[in-house]
């Protein structure tokens, strides 16, 4: 526990100092993304009041995280492992695909940055590479980071081929991601949430490492490699998030921008795969996929029958439509985040008591 909260620390400091060094850094180069006009803009004028606002705030977040990590095994002395080094991996490569999408929206000023091909692509690679090292890796007693299993809470009958499972971790990435991406679109939002699902993973891998039996074939086990290493990247994520969040509430002083976005969303799947608690990711990232699945709702509805759902997607904005207080709307998405949250290590708990 001790390296957990020296983790955290560290991150939270490092996101506290370093973000308002950051915000001077692009305000005074006059480096801030560029704001689309869409609907919301002109029914809400507090949102072009929002341009000139820096963006590629993620920096600051993966910087703290990797402080935080890095830092917090150097005081302990303690040596790195595999499996959060790889996710730590996957953050920063994500972060670099945001970073260039980024580039182009606040120095070129192409409010769509990267084409969503190109976007996805970035993505898939960094992804891919992380399902294959987390399966090739293995530590002294020949466990790798990763199991081709389907986990819930600990891994199923189901094992994939190494193909399938390749696919199977560019899917959670990909859908994470791009989820938290929707989600990024008030004051606060995003960034809170993941708050919320990095601390899960704390106490979820904390518990594993608690319950950690090795090779031990028991029902009240679980083989998760390194689970107390998963803790000490999650409490740094978490540490990072909170850090942000205090330059990041309404009004925001900063914009995480897709660099922050697609590395928190990295972050929370890998936690989920090498934690091997991919069916919970649904409940521990619940926001997230709500936001999603508002926005295929919304095209799918009005590709087939040319009729709209909500008045704008994601869901959010269909709220602001509707009249809700920015700050409304983001306190209580936060309060349905902690309520898929709680279902999820209900589920978590449920299972080990069950066995």
């Amino acid at each position: 526990m001790r390296l957990v909260v020296i983790a955290a620390g560290i991150a939270t400091l490092f996101s506290l100092i370093g973000t308002p060094i950051l915000i001077k850094l692009l305000a005074r180069r006059n480096y801030a993304q560029a704001i689309r006009v869409s609907t919301a803009t002109e029914a809400y004028p507090e949102h072009s009041g929002k341009k000139g606002t820096p963006s590629m705030g993620g920096v600051a977040i993966i910087l703290a995280v990797v402080a935080g990590y890095f830092g917090a095994h150097l005081l302990a002395w303690r040596p790195l492992t595999a499996s959060g080094l790889l996710v730590v991996y996957l953050m920063v490569g994500l972060g670099l695909v945001g970073l260039a999408d980024d580039y182009l929206k606040v120095f070129k000023q192409r409010s769509t940055g990267l084409r969503a091909r190109t976007k996805l692509i970035g993505q898939a690679i960094v992804a891919l590479s992380f399902a294959w090292m987390s399966i090739h890796f293995a530590d002294d007693m020949g466990q790798t980071p990763a199991s081709q299993a389907i986990s819930f809470v600990r891994d199923t009958a189901i094992v994939l081929p190494a193909g399938l499972f390749l696919l199977w971790v560019w899917f959670l990435i990909t859908a994470t991601t791009n989820g938290v991406n929707l989600t990024d679109g008030l004051d606060g939002l995003a960034i809170g949430a993941s708050i919320m699902s990095f601390l899960a993973y704390v106490l979820i891998s904390i518990w594993q490492y608690g319950q950690n039996c090795g090779f031990l074939d028991s029902a009240q086990c679980y083989n998760t490699t390194d689970p107390l290493d998963l803790a000490l990247v999650a409490a740094a994520a978490a540490g990072a998030s909170f850090g942000f969040l205090w330059w990041n509430t309404s009004p925001a002083r900063i914009f995480m921008g897709d660099t922050g976005s697609l590395a928190l969303g990295g972050g929370i799947a890998g936690l989920a795969i090498l934690s091997r608690t991919e069916l919970l990711l649904p409940f521990i990232a619940g926001l997230f996929l709500i936001t999603t699945l508002s926005v295929i709702g919304q095209v799918g509805s009005f590709k087939l029958t040319g009729r709209r759902i909500f008045r704008m997607a994601p869901l959010h904005h269909h709220f602001e439509m509707l009249g809700w207080p920015e700050i409304q709307i983001v306190v209580r998405f936060w309060i349905i985040q902690g309520l898929c949250i709680g279902i999820g290590l209900t589920l978590f708990y449920a299972e080990w008591v069950r066995a």
